[in-house]
């Protein structure tokens, strides 16, 4: 939906990851307006739990800039763990975070107090029925399913009124989230509990029903990483509120240069499209130029946004091949020398791959203009071969030191009183503060103005940045360096109080089980719901379902659909009867192969999607 008034304008938020303090520290340095974390237990990344402590004080800094910190609790959960997920959340909602990121409908059964909820993409939120009833349920935002287009997010957004949000960077769940399996049958390791073992990232040989090879050993369940840096403004357009950049196992300098990367973006648009604003306080600057290649990467999709493509899949290597550098010119004896579109230095990572397909890399241990000498050249590097870096040394240590600047832009205004002179300042946000000192005056024999601007100007220490400082002096008074400095921290301690005090976090209502929304929800609940345990049971009762089978994880069962997934292998393969219409020379099913482990695939033209099933031994 397009905002086209003029009064107001919709505020836009950069969500960005954070594996821990130092990452969540960094992310809103560089320009997030909301940062998500995994709490100490729970989360769907099982390696990214962070304790109580650092979240307090991420969030206390975060608060500082109007930023917010989501927790992400956003696995299924069994019995006997929901007391300690409740008390859990107590403890995250007294160290300050702003809401929770949940899947287990259980929670809403719990005693809460009132955070805000989000819905995890997890809770596999495709359509507006789906949402309409999250939303009913008294969820305060949505994270949409990554597969949706453009037409399917404005007609979500036009249906419903919760805020939107959306995926726009990063890896590549290959099925609709929260509705894969496969780990969980394959290794005993659930995605759903946040242990994936991502059984879509191995090498699968696909053949047909008679055992004929059509593709030897390709990743061929391995996506191109998300990339929609060119359709943020089309995402606001139709509806959505929060951009969410993927990444809670990635290294602080991913979440730097990432989110530097699209603060720089939507900054842009701002100037151009004033209905949408940022989220949170304070303008960042950079002392590098933010690249999205240059972090870890697959290469780059939009996925689906603009409808089914064929550039979604990385069936050659699952791991990153970051920026395409050039191409290897002539090999002689310890150096090659390449026909490069970028400038390359030493301690760079090169990878390429080699006649057999397989990727292959390198470290450069000395440059000599187009002359490259790798420490240990590769045997099969070959002339006219494409290499890319995927690690940059001199910009990864540039993002090892301090590369951003956040500030508060504020308006100070110096003036003359009966008894001394009277300090006042205004933030970007509005908030106020004065200080007012007693001195004698004198008049003062140069002028004093430009002296008590630049004292009053010099902020650098703290979180704001003086944009305007205005004098109101009847006469040219004689004003010590040593007061000014003192009114000045006076001023920013009592701002820095006022803006404490004014924060307000959004609080909420005791979430309910969506009655009005009945008509979404079937009688019968299969292992595809995801309910572990009897508080999500009773939720789902109470919305009016008859029958709730138990979640994958807490009964297996042989013969069920393992994956759902909009990558479809026989459209890669160019006999999708839909789009392609050639005539496939292959007999159906076909099977995903890896040494002993066989999946029967099932195209299901009519939701367009691909069904993985795993074929049981006879």
């Amino acid at each position: 939906m397009r905002n086209t008034g003029t009064l107001t304008s919709r505020p836009i938020e950069l969500l960005s990851p954070a594996k821990d303090f130092l990452c969540g520290i960094e992310a809103i340095n560089h320009g997030a307006d909301a940062v998500y974390i995994g709490a100490p237990k729970f989360g769907a990344r099982v390696a990214a739990g962070n304790t109580i402590e650092d979240i307090r004080r991420l969030c206390d800094y975060a608060h500082r800039f109007r930023v917010r910190i989501y927790v992400a609790l956003n696995t299924i959960l069994k019995d006997e763990e929901l007391g300690e997920a409740e008390k859990m959340i107590h403890q995250l909602y007294q160290a300050g975070a702003d809401a929770l990121i949940v899947q287990d409908m259980g929670i809403l059964q719990l005693d809460l107090p009132p955070i805000p909820l989000h819905a995890s993409t997890q809770t596999d939120n495709r359509t507006p029925a789906r949402v309409r009833f999250l939303e009913d349920a008294g969820f305060t935002q949505v994270v949409l399913a990554r597969e949706l287009s453009l037409n399917e997010i404005h007609a979500i957004a036009s249906q419903t009124t919760v805020p939107l949000e959306v995926f726009i960077h990063g890896a590549l769940c290959v099925s609709y989230s929260g509705q894969c399996y496969l780990s969980a049958a394959l290794s005993g390791r659930s995605a759903n509990r946040g242990e994936c073992a991502q059984c879509c990232r191995l090498p699968y040989t696909l053949v047909d029903a008679e055992g004929k090879e059509i593709i030897q050993s390709k990743h061929l369940l391995s996506l191109k990483d998300m990339n929609r840096a060119g359709q943020l403004e089309a995402l606001l357009d139709a509806g959505v509120s929060s951009l969410k950049i993927e990444g809670r196992l990635k290294d602080v300098t991913y979440v730097k240069n990432v989110t530097a990367y699209y603060r720089n973006k939507l900054d842009t648009l701002f100037k151009r499209r004033t209905e949408y604003r940022r989220a949170s306080s304070g303008r960042v600057t950079f002392s590098f130029e933010p690249v999205a290649e240059k972090s870890f990467n697959r290469g780059f999709t939009e996925y689906f946004l603009q409808g089914r493509s064929a550039d979604i899949t990385a069936f050659d290597t699952p791991k990153s091949l970051g920026e395409k550098v050039g191409t290897v010119k002539e090999i002689k004896g310890l150096y090659f020398t390449l026909a490069g579109i970028k400038s390359l230095s030493n301690g760079d990572g090169l990878v390429f791959f080699n006649e057999k397909g397989i990727l292959e890399g390198f470290r450069v241990n000395k440059v000599e203009e187009n002359r490259i000498y790798p420490q240990e050249r590769p045997a099969s590097l070959r002339p006219k071969l494409t290499l890319y870096r995927n690690y940059d040394h001199a910009f990864e240590k540039q993002l090892l030191r301090p590369s951003a600047e956040r500030k508060i832009a504020v308006s100070l205004d110096f003036a003359d009183n009966t008894f001394g002179f009277t300090l006042s300042v205004r933030d970007e946000d509005g908030n106020c503060a004065s200080v007012t000192r007693q001195f004698t005056k004198e008049l003062a024999r140069g002028n004093q103005a430009e002296n008590i601007r630049i004292q009053l100007g010099k902020l650098g220490n703290t979180i704001f940045t003086a944009t305007d400082i205005t004098l109101h002096l009847e006469q040219n008074w004689f004003v010590p360096s040593s007061v000014l400095a003192d009114v000045r921290r006076l001023i920013i301690e009592k701002l820095e109080l006022v803006r404490r005090i004014a924060w307000r976090r959004e609080v909420s209502g005791k979430p309910k089980p969506p009655v009005s929304a009945n008509s979404s929800i079937p009688e019968h609940l299969t292992y595809l719901a995801n309910v572990s345990n009897k508080k999500a049971n009773l939720f789902y009762t109470q919305c009016g379902v008859k029958c709730i089978d138990p979640a994958f994880e807490l009964l297996p069962q042989k013969n069920v659909p393992l994956m759902f997934t909009k990558h479809c292998l026989r459209y890669s393969l160019g006999y999708c009867p839909h789009y392609q219409k050639n005539k496939s020379p292959y007999k159906e099913p076909f099977y995903l192969v890896y040494n002993t482990m066989r999946l029967r695939l099932q195209f299901d033209c009519k939701n367009c999607m691909m069904v993985v099933y795993k074929e049981e031994e006879k």
